[in-house]
């Protein structure tokens, strides 16, 4: 592989490897790597070109990110382990999920989603505003823009089908906020493709983690123990 991940490793046991948002590194999940150190062996990553990963040369998107992650397991001699992805994260843990599902013990959807009519209006239209903008500046100065990149995750990815959602067979936890800038319509969408999934809601916007950690752990720690 051409990059090797910066990732934060906390406490021992069975393996829960944290997957990011877009623009984020592995610190994201300060309080859930604190509560969930004492359990597990917690991993956060940063994907490539975020955080402390390099670019690499490789291509900048999620399918690619998803080959990334299971070149990661079998570097950290990972046979299997539970996986919790948040927004871009969740949609890298879904391509994961749907392609190594072997490697995958308990999956957490956080925010995921499907492609860009999962997103709010109010949230996608000034995302391709920006994108469309920053892509222009690109091309007039000829200079690389990582922030070109960055936006085009939102924009040209993930793409997943709805029916291949089928091909996830492993126990699968669908959790957003209320007020997340993905639809309670594409959420539930997601949850009812998948052949054994359980929906939940957090008061809150997309950050339901990082905002209001005691009750999002609540309900990852009775899934991953049920």
């Amino acid at each position: 592989m051409d990059i090797k991940h910066h990732y934060i490793e906390s406490g021992s046991g069975k393996p829960l490897i944290l997957l990011h948002g877009n623009s984020e590194n592995g610190t994201y999940f300060k309080h859930q790597i604190e509560y969930f150190s004492k359990m597990y062996r917690v991993i956060a990553i940063d994907t490539r070109g975020h955080g402390q990963t390099p670019r690499g040369s490789a291509p900048f998107t999620i399918r690619q990110f998803a080959e990334d992650l299971h070149e990661f397991f079998n570097e950290q001699k990972i046979d299997k382990a539970d996986v919790l992805g948040f927004s871009d994260g969740g949609n890298i843990a879904m391509i994961f999920a749907m392609k190594y599902p072997e490697k995958i013990n308990h999956l957490i959807l956080n925010g995921a989603n499907l492609d860009t009519t999962g997103i709010k209006r109010g949230y996608q239209i000034p995302i391709e505003f920006l994108y469309n903008v920053a892509k222009f500046r690109a091309k007039v100065t000829k200079k690389p823009n990582k922030y070109v990149e960055m936006m085009g995750l939102m924009v040209n990815d993930p793409n997943i089908r709805t029916e291949e959602l089928k091909n996830i067979s492993v126990k699968t936890l669908v959790i957003a906020g209320t007020k997340d800038m993905v639809t309670k319509e594409h959420t539930e969408r997601i949850y009812h493709a998948l052949p054994s999934a359980q929906l939940e809601f957090i008061e809150g916007t997309h950050f339901i983690a990082s905002k209001k950690p005691a009750e999002f752990n609540q309900v990852v720690e009775q899934f991953l123990q049920s």
